[in-house]
């Protein structure tokens, strides 16, 4: 069975964007780039919530059309538009190619869409993250904390009613000081 992998990218005081959605605090190098294009190239689909989506789709479709843009860029730019995405919006009306937009998460559907061949599936989006988490969903955290402290945004995970356990798998330091957290649920 495919795992469902949640992969962000957060602040060491744990928050996965700043206010007006600020990410320009990342610190994505060639090194980093050229890991996450390894390890998204072969996932089987993305699972991303409208947000997430939207900003994914408005730059990467024709990112590699920039003669400016860098190799890994460009590589990335090809992942994204053949990559099986799946949305999960109540609001959006429609999508790019090789997209399904789902209305709703229901965990039935989900695991029968793990049941089938193919990849892993990466989650990306906070809110729809939560969602997984709460219904147990989440096989892999892949969580890149980046060696800065922004202060304030909106934090990586939201309050819950419960705990969960989960083990740590590997840890990574790449040279700009960006660390992987690889932890199983």
């Amino acid at each position: 069975m495919r795992k469902i992998i949640m992969v962000m990218q957060v602040s060491l005081d744990g928050f996965f964007e700043g206010l007006d959605r600020d990410i320009s605090w990342h610190m994505v190098d060639d090194e980093l780039h050229g890991h996450m294009n390894e390890k998204l190239a072969p996932m089987g689909a993305f699972l991303e919530g409208r947000v997430s989506y939207e900003l994914m789709e408005g730059y990467w479709p024709t990112a590699d059309q920039d003669p400016d843009i860098s190799p890994l860029m460009a590589e990335f730019a090809q992942i994204w538009r053949d990559m099986p995405k799946i949305v999960y919006s109540r609001t959006l009306m429609t999508a790019g190619p090789n997209t399904t937009v789902v209305r709703e998460v229901v965990a039935e559907e989900v695991l029968a869409l793990k049941a089938q061949p193919g990849g892993d599936m990466t989650l990306g989006g906070a809110e729809l993250a939560d969602t997984f988490r709460r219904l147990g969903l989440i096989d892999e955290y892949w969580v890149y904390v980046h060696p800065v402290l922004i202060g304030r945004g909106r934090p990586m995970f939201k309050d819950a009613d419960s705990s969960a356990q989960v083990r740590l798998l590997e840890t990574h330091t790449f040279g700009n000081g960006v660390t992987l957290l690889r932890y199983a649920a």
